[in-house]
């Protein structure tokens, strides 16, 4: 059996990109008998994002409770946060003294922020704290403490895996083969999805729509979705931004249905009224759950824990392993 490993950052409201991207395919994945999955609420990645005591909070219960909202069953899989790992941060402190510093050079996030400081005139370090800068041995640890062996991923993340695995390897050079190599584990048609404007759908760019807003946010959401100058009567582009999110929503026969309008002139105000009812019609049970969630947290509260309990079984001995081969433990 394959051990499969995912985590959600929790650095706003849950989106239909994290649905559609990561928290669906990862509820199907835990159908599998082939697969034993571990989930978990990346809270303290989320500190090189958030600026507050409340927005640390806010998010990382919102999350939670839309994974369980989405269908994910605690029973078939181990939910956990990653604040409640202890384990995950003595690692991550071993494998800074394993990972070169040109290896963190690389990583996307850093070169990014390097970039745009270049671009502005500054140095090229300004606003890069030690945490964003370390943000991949983290997550190499979150990966290796539970011997994982795929780690589903949008091709953006990709290269985080791969570094978890020259990490892993520096390591197990060094001391003793301890960890598990992991792989990427990449479903080609949730690559990419697009936002309002036509790019990737990203909280940076503002434009999400949000999981388990009101009918009245998600009507207005929907309402901003970029489209063309066309008129009603004029045959509209199927490669466009709003029929690719309604693709996310509907089956093969409303989507052949929506084409046929869209083809045949349908109006832009009226394709939005169309998405919006059957977004809403998917969403609503979804919906129903999240706010029982919200309302009932110590439920929550009660299976993160049971599950960090399960998840720290693993973590111990890997960690153990892991004090073994340096020395810190006979």
């Amino acid at each position: 059996m394959k051990r499969i490993l995912t985590g959600i950052k929790p650095t706003g409201y849950a989106h239909i990109g994290n649905y559609f991207g990561a928290i669906r395919p990862a509820i199907e994945l835990s159908k599998n008998p082939d697969f034993d999955c571990y989930y978990f609420i990346a809270d303290y990645h989320a500190l090189t994002t958030l600026k507050t005591k409340e927005e640390f909070e806010v998010y990382s219960k919102n999350i939670a409770c839309a994974w369980l909202a989405c269908g994910l069953d605690p029973n078939k899989v181990v939910f956990y946060r990653q604040s409640d790992i202890k384990e995950d941060f003595e690692l991550n402190w071993i494998l800074c003294n394993v990972t070169p510093k040109g290896l963190m050079n690389r990583a996307h996030a850093y070169k990014a922020c390097v970039e745009k400081n270049q671009e502005a005139g500054f140095d090229v370090d300004n606003n890069v704290n030690m945490g964003l800068y370390n943000y991949p041995i983290l997550m190499a640890a979150d990966i290796l403490l539970f011997e994982t062996n795929l780690v589903p991923v949008g091709l953006d993340q990709k290269q985080h895996i791969e570094i978890a695995r020259d990490i892993a390897n520096y390591f197990n050079n060094k001391y003793k083969k301890v960890f598990v190599l992991p792989e990427e584990y990449i479903q080609k048609e949730v690559q990419t999805l697009v936002g309002l404007d036509g790019r990737k759908m990203s909280k940076s760019y503002g434009n999400t729509i949000k999981l388990f807003g009101t009918e009245k946010e998600l009507q207005k959401s929907i309402n901003r979705i970029v489209t063309d100058s066309k008129l009603p009567g004029e045959p509209k582009d199927l490669d466009c931004t709003l029929n690719k999110i309604y693709k996310l929503f509907a089956t093969e026969s409303q989507q052949a249905e929506f084409d046929k309008k869209l083809a045949g002139g349908l109006g832009w105000g009226d394709a939005k009224k169309e998405l919006f009812e059957i977004a809403n019609n998917y969403i609503k049970p979804m919906r129903e759950k999240y706010d029982y969630y919200m309302s009932h947290f110590e439920e929550v509260e009660k299976i993160l824990h049971d599950g960090a309990e399960k998840a720290r079984v693993v973590a111990r001995k890997v960690l153990s392993d892991v004090r073994k081969a340096i020395g810190v433990e006979k």
